[in-house]
């Protein structure tokens, strides 16, 4: 006759304890009894007796079961390149995706840097800063670039303007002392005739 469930419950020895007994230092449910060995499983009843077994082989730890990202890496180098975002892919509006908010930030700060860096190496004085800075505010620059090319222009207004300067001012001394030696002359040749 075959054995009935009932009965084959009733052969089948009751390990939980033995389980919870195990110094392998993990779960119950990671660790595996040797099924040839139930008899001899089931008479260990402290820490010490479990120890031998294990070192038997009768009791073993049950190895990390793997659960894989390399498919998940695979789809994030390919998103990286552009792929699985079109518009069937797309959960929320463009502005949850990428917020306007995040951007302007982005911007600002690196602007700002730029603006920095160049007050600290002397390349512009603070007033240009403070005007550039509050320019900046203002949304007057999109990129470094359109920052930095209106830096350049302005710096080479003021050297023209600085050189036109200087020009006149030296103009106007020449003119003093091309006035100042004619008066001398004049004054020269009066006192002659006296």
């Amino acid at each position: 006759l075959a054995e009935t469930p009932r009965l084959l419950a009733a052969i089948m020895v009751s390990l939980k304890l033995q389980k919870r007994l195990s110094v392998l230092k993990c779960g119950k449910r990671k660790i595996w009894l040797d099924p040839n060995e139930v008899q001899e499983i089931s008479l260990a009843n402290s820490r010490q007796n479990i120890r031998k077994l294990e070192k038997d082989g009768y009791v073993i730890r049950k190895p990390t079961k793997i659960h894989s990202r390399s498919r998940v890496h695979r789809r994030q180098e390919a998103k990286a390149k552009g792929r699985h975002t079109g518009h069937g892919k797309r959960k929320g509006t463009a502005n949850a995706r990428m917020p306007v908010k995040v951007l302007w930030m982005r911007r600002m700060r690196v602007l700002r840097r730029m603006l920095r860096k160049y007050r600290e190496a002397k390349k512009i004085d603070k007033h240009m800063y403070h005007e550039l800075y509050l320019q900046c505010k203002g949304n007057r620059f999109k990129t470094k670039r359109n920052l930095m090319e209106t830096i350049h222009v302005r710096k080479s207004e003021r050297a023209r303007e600085k050189a036109i300067a200087e020009q006149a001012e030296a103009r106007k001394a020449k003119a003093a002392a091309a006035r100042a030696r004619k008066a001398a002359a004049r004054t020269a040749a009066s006192n002659e005739k006296n």
